[in-house]
């Protein structure tokens, strides 16, 4: 990280601490806030928390200046999420601007971010089947084709991003439980379980990312 931020800063990567300004001038706003799980009221304990996407949101609309500007949820969030964010921001926002919403979600793997970032699997843009979410998706695009191959970057609507993010999550976290759960198996029975992940990975409907037995797993 280090590496990157000395290559691109002052070239194509600033630091300010004049937020409210900043916002106001930006063409494209990432929203990258906190969303923890609820740990009160409804949703107590596995609802995920989205007072910061709210808070952002009604920032921005008290910001933004007149013009086009195009806003992405970074953020795993419960599909439908954009929506909100749309809802906040048209209500609030000053006369003169227009925005769209985008879903964009990461799919970088601890141990490896940086990597996933310069060689990514896919870049999954989600955008409104509108005519400003269509503007919003071409701009993004061009972002990510600096260094993306186009043929990497893919597009749905916004909520099958938000919906991709998460069950991509489920299937690497059952994939790892699985993997878990077979461990126990093979010591009760004197079996070695890198030695059946290895073959079993070796069978290209199944594959071999994801099948190491540990104590458990996290994100970037």
């Amino acid at each position: 990280l280090e590496e990157v931020v000395f290559e691109a800063r002052g070239h194509n990567l600033f630091f300010s601490t004049e937020l409210d300004e900043v916002l106001a001038e930006a063409d494209i706003i990432f929203v990258a806030v906190n969303t923890p799980t609820k740990d009160y009221g409804v949703g107590d304990g596995y609802a995920a928390e989205l007072k910061n996407i709210e808070l952002t949101a009604r920032h921005l609309a008290k910001v933004l200046r007149p013009g086009f500007h195009v806003v992405v949820e970074k953020s795993t969030v419960p599909v439908r999420t954009s929506e909100v964010l749309e809802k906040i921001l048209g209500s609030n926002a000053g006369a003169g601007v227009e925005f769209a919403v985008l879903n964009n979600p990461e799919f970088l793997a601890e141990g490896t971010a940086i990597r996933d970032l310069n060689e990514p699997d896919r870049v999954l843009i989600g955008a409104p089947e509108t005519e400003l979410g269509q503007r919003a998706l071409e701009m993004l695009t061009e972002v990510y084709a600096h260094w993306v191959p186009r043929e990497r970057i893919i597009s749905s609507n916004q909520f099958s991003s938000e919906m991709t993010k998460l069950v991509a999550n489920a299937f690497l976290a059952q994939r790892i439980s699985s993997i878990n759960a077979v461990s126990v198996i093979c010591e009760r029975f004197g079996a070695d379980v890198g030695e059946v992940a290895r073959a079993v990975g070796m069978d290209q409907r199944i594959g071999a990312p994801f099948l190491k037995a540990s104590v458990g797993f996290g994100g970037s």
